[in-house]
């Protein structure tokens, strides 16, 4: 009987993904590099194909160029909302739905929606708009992706509060990237055609400085090519007998150092189109009656984060941390256990257990990798 309730959900399942509307995301490394330009261009060669698009929703930053080509597209108009006094304008959702269009272009990608909204996200808009069967292209910046927060940090000082999921972008069905070089883009800057005169210098000396621009150009070139990359291995049939990746991120109830372990191991097993796993082990120390309120709210935090990103939380109650590793690993097949520094009170315990050797040998035998990051 399991199996027949199993094999009817699978098959479920594929009725509903062949239902499902194909999503694109244009990718860049900033504003300003023409992911909204190359959006409306495409809408415009459907319209004279024949196909039915509408602009859902589009941000043209009074950019003369990009708002010259909404002439001749048909836009759904937005929905007013009142919020702390103000009249806003934000995408409406249910009109997109109701209209059913074969494609709709809806930009920013990151957006939070007003209070009010059915959705806190406009990603998660787009979920809805994919579920009603209809086809949507997109475009995001490469510093709104949720597992590279803190390298985009590291790069431009800045940490950016609007974020998407990493599994977004891994349930797209085309990921293309706008590039220009860094020499075009901060000429494009320079000449008005991303922000008004008086945001210029500023922006100069800030965000578009050179060297920034090239590690954010690098980011989004990588993540392209992974998402090529693991659409090859999912649609490519591949003959070559290639290890099946899986990553384990263990993680204690430090706030930032399990935030960095998941989004680095995050990165990992995207990059290996992979599944991934979190495990945290609660010692006695940290049961529900004697852990502290915040360090309990920093796992929840980190868990929402996790899940977030795609992985599988474990949490197991032992005081035997080092064991408990070992038969979590062993039972779901991992590949490579993902820690935090040496300084991180989980990897002392591992130290001071006398079972890190055996560790090693576990790992050794079972071809199991050990990541420690920093």
């Amino acid at each position: 009987m399991e199996d027949i309730k199993k094999s009817a959900a699978e098959f479920l399942n594929l009725i509903k993904k062949s239902r499902r509307g194909k999503f694109k995301i244009y990718i860049g490394m900033s504003a300003g590099v023409g992911k909204t330009y190359r959006m409306l261009q495409e809408a415009h060669s459907l319209l004279r194909n024949g196909i039915d698009v509408k602009i859902g929703y589009v941000e043209t930053h009074n950019r003369a160029e990009t708002h010259a080509l909404l002439d001749g597209l048909p836009i759904i108009p937005r929905r007013n909302l009142f919020y702390k006094g103000k009249e806003l304008e934000e995408m409406d959702l249910e009109a997109i739905i109701n209209l059913r269009p074969e494609v709709v272009i809806v930009d920013e990608l990151a957006h939070t929606n007003i209070e009010g909204s059915k959705n806190e996200k406009r990603w998660q808009d787009v979920w809805d708009i994919l579920d009603a069967g209809i086809n949507v292209i997109s475009a995001v910046n490469i510093q709104h992706i949720e597992s590279l927060n803190d390298e985009v940090k590291s790069i431009t000082g800045v940490e950016v509060k609007e974020r998407i999921p990493d599994t977004v972008l891994a349930q797209a069905d085309e990921v293309v990237n706008i590039d220009l070089t860094t020499d075009e883009l901060i000429h494009r800057l320079k000449e008005g055609k991303i922000y008004d005169s008086t945001k210029i210098a500023s922006a100069l000396k800030n965000f578009f400085q050179n060297e920034h621009i090239l590690q954010l150009r690098e980011l989004a070139l990588k993540e392209v090519a992974s998402q090529v990359q693991r659409k090859v291995e999912s649609e490519v049939l591949i003959t070559k007998n290639v290890r099946k990746e899986k990553f384990m991120a263990c993680i204690s109830s430090n706030e930032k150092t399990a935030k960095v372990v998941i989004r680095k191991t995050a990165r990992l097993a995207n990059y290996y189109n992979s599944k991934w796993f979190v495990l945290y082990v609660q010692t006695s120390k940290e049961s529900a009656e004697r852990i502290a309120l915040d360090k309990q709210r920093h796992l929840i935090n980190n868990f929402k984060l996790a899940t977030e990103l795609g992985a599988e939380i474990i949490k197991v109650e032992s005081n035997q941390v080092v064991q408990t590793i070992m038969e979590q690993s062993e039972e779901r097949g991992i590949t490579t256990l993902c820690i935090g520094k040496p300084y991180v009170s989980l990897f002392h315990i591992i130290l001071s257990t006398g079972i890190f050797n055996r560790l090693l040998k576990k790992m050794e035998t079972s071809q199991m990798d050990l990541v420690i990051l920093s």
